[in-house]
């Protein structure tokens, strides 16, 4: 499990750097992916830490408040807030991939800076919280 979750939170730390480097460079629906991803990717290794097999989507909120009771109490008090991130930043991947189709709007007309930053921010968050969780078990 744990060597699972370890690469997750590595593939998770590389995105987050990518992630910050789009947002610095202006590529703001990039950004937004990756940070989505960096989520994903966390959230998933902190699933795997407690013995959760997650559901093969980009989305693992709903399970993750069904299982919240399997993390230490200090992360399970994040939970809500986790799912919740994660929730709004899956929602925005398609967005970020492909703009908006019926409207006629690029991805760049999308998703703006104020969404770029926020999405990185969130994702900083949520990864540092896994990190530390992992940090903790394997302890």
């Amino acid at each position: 499990m744990s060597k699972l979750a370890s690469s997750y939170l590595r593939q998770a730390e590389s995105r987050l750097e990518d992630a910050k480097d789009a947002l610095k460079d202006g590529n703001y629906p990039y950004a937004v992916r990756l940070s989505q991803e960096c989520v994903e990717l966390s959230l998933k290794a902190s699933l795997r830490l407690v013995g959760i097999e997650y559901p093969k989507v980009h989305d693992v909120s709903d399970v993750l408040i069904e299982v919240k009771n399997r993390f230490p109490k200090w992360f399970e008090s994040k939970v809500k807030e986790l799912a919740e991130i994660s929730r709004s930043l899956a929602s925005k991947r398609e967005l970020a991939f492909y703009g908006c189709e019926e409207e006629y709007l690029s991805p760049e007309e999308a998703i703006g800076r104020k969404e770029a930053e926020e999405a990185v921010s969130k994702a900083v968050e949520v990864y540092d919280l896994c990190k530390k969780l992992y940090d903790v078990l394997q302890d």
